[in-house]
């Protein structure tokens, strides 16, 4: 079972959907797993809000690489696990603009209604590439898959005092809407491929994975139990945590219900 680290954010929780529990005069906006030695690109964390996060943008890995930061570049993907009413994402915008028009907009906070707010259920399932503005709104409970990377450009927190990142954030940011073709809505049941490269892949199992699933799995990969535990050896891994192991072969899923496995796909 990975490490945790329990993150405070000014738009986290103080009471959080079981399993996880809040220290007492804690806002637990992030449950982070620590990422293994056997995959150091891949973090995965469950993310739970109650006020909007900052609009932000993360970098590609051509661009972290051009401005010799290293590969450090961001595509990450959100599995809506609970939604209170009315919530929302904010993922692309909801007409293709410019520079000029985005920094201006960030400014005074028109950015927020340039946003494309999608009303969201548990099961929304969307891929945010590399240099979409997006925004998680109030009241969610999502699982977040990424690439192991900690640069995101804040190009707008509703007032609070925290730094921006208007000029780093605004030459990566494309301007344009969400490919529709990278949000769905995951059925309850049933396996299903959520993600299959460039950086990673994603699969949202019910029981043992198939022979097609365990074909695509070979070498190490992430499993996190979404329904009941996974038998790992003698162990077993409970909703709300995360494993790390060699072969998916080493997991037991055959009580597990649902639950999801990820892999690095590039170095």
């Amino acid at each position: 079972m990975l490490p945790t680290r329990l993150v405070d954010k000014p738009w986290g929780c103080d009471a959080l959907p079981a399993p996880f529990v809040a220290p007492p005069g804690a806002r637990i906006g992030e449950i982070w797993f620590e990422p293994t030695p056997e995959l150091p690109q891949l973090l995965a964390k469950y993310i739970f809000t109650s006020e909007k996060l900052s609009v932000q943008v993360h970098p590609s890995d051509a661009q972290t690489l051009a401005a010799g930061l290293g590969r450090q570049g961001k595509e990450e993907c959100w599995l809506v696990l609970d939604a209170e009413p009315g919530a929302t994402l904010g993922v692309g915008l909801n007409a293709p603009g410019d520079a000029e028009s985005l920094r201006a907009a960030a400014l005074d906070g028109g950015i927020e209604a340039l946003l494309q707010w999608h009303p969201v259920r548990a099961g929304d399932f969307f891929y945010i590439p590399a240099n979409t503005i997006h925004a998680i709104g109030a009241g969610i409970a999502l699982v977040e898959v990424q690439q192991n990377s900690d640069i995101t450009y804040r190009l707008y927190d509703y007032g609070r005092p925290r730094e921006l990142h208007l000029d780093e954030g605004l030459a990566v940011a494309q301007a344009m809407p969400h490919d529709a073709g990278l949000r769905r809505n995951v059925p309850e049941s049933g396996g299903i491929t959520l993600v299959e490269g460039p950086y990673f892949r994603l699969d949202r199992l019910d029981g043992p994975p198939d022979a097609a699933v365990q074909a695509r799995y070979r070498g190490a990969c992430l499993i996190l139990p979404l329904q009941r535990p996974v038998r790992i050896g003698a162990d077993l891994i409970g909703p709300g945590d995360c494993a790390g192991v060699a072969n998916l072969a080493e997991a037991d899923f055959r009580d597990a219900g649902r639950a999801l496995v990820a892999q690095a796909v590039q170095g």
